[in-house]
């Protein structure tokens, strides 16, 4: 197992050599971010299978800076997420409960501009050159906001799934590297988890399931 500074020093060398790739997703969260104010709503099929391609970006590149652990654990992952996204109905996401709606807005806005790990790093900077989709814990933070965003998808698989993801990722983040920011990606698993198993939620899911089971 690689050391906390071994591991601190690959995350930081992610940060700041991709810089190019960094500014890509940031184009896209744009995308995303303004179509959402204006009120679209994607498929479930659509947006939960979307939500595994910063995972898959975030392994790829953990494979490629030679962290064979996180590359293996996010590759693993996002599979299982694209595979429950894709059985997903076609239908238009379920808006979510008022408070998951604000805690996803803040995740949404915490992951972009997830301030920590650049050199030299500046608010502007953070705003178009975070590590969101480059390393775990920005990345996690974005997407559970989002997920919160579309009610867990209606899928209880689907949000367990990632709180998973997202406890291990978080806990580790505090407990193991010293980043403290990531208590907000706790946070906001935490609340994820709770969505999938509150009462509106269930009956939603056993909808979904009817219909995905009639299609």
């Amino acid at each position: 197992m690689p050391t906390r500074a071994e591991i601190l020093q690959t995350i930081g060398l992610v940060s700041n050599e991709q810089a190019i790739l960094a500014i890509i997703w940031h184009a896209l969260i744009a995308i995303v971010v303004i179509g959402l104010a204006l009120g679209w709503r994607p498929s479930k099929k659509v947006g939960a299978a979307a939500l595994s391609i910063p995972l898959f970006s975030v392994g790829i590149l953990a494979w490629l800076y030679k962290n064979p652990f996180n590359g293996s654990v996010f590759l693993l992952f996002a599979m299982i997420l694209l595979i429950i996204g894709l059985r997903r109905p076609a239908e238009r996401v379920d808006l979510p409960p008022v408070w998951a709606s604000v805690a996803g807005v803040a995740l949404v806005i915490f992951g972009w501009i997830y301030p920590h790990f650049l050199s030299g790093g500046t608010w502007l900077k953070y705003l178009y050159r975070a590590p969101t989709g480059l390393i775990p814990c920005p990345t996690l933070t974005f997407t559970i906001g989002l997920a919160l965003l579309a009610n867990g998808f209606s899928s209880r698989a689907y949000s367990v799934s990632l709180g998973i993801l997202g406890l291990f990722y978080g806990l580790t983040g505090v407990l193991s590297l010293g980043v403290y920011i990531d208590l907000v990606l706790l946070f906001g698993t935490i609340l994820l988890l709770i969505l999938a198993f509150t009462p509106r939620f269930s009956a939603l899911s056993r909808i979904g399931r009817g219909q995905s089971a009639a299609a």
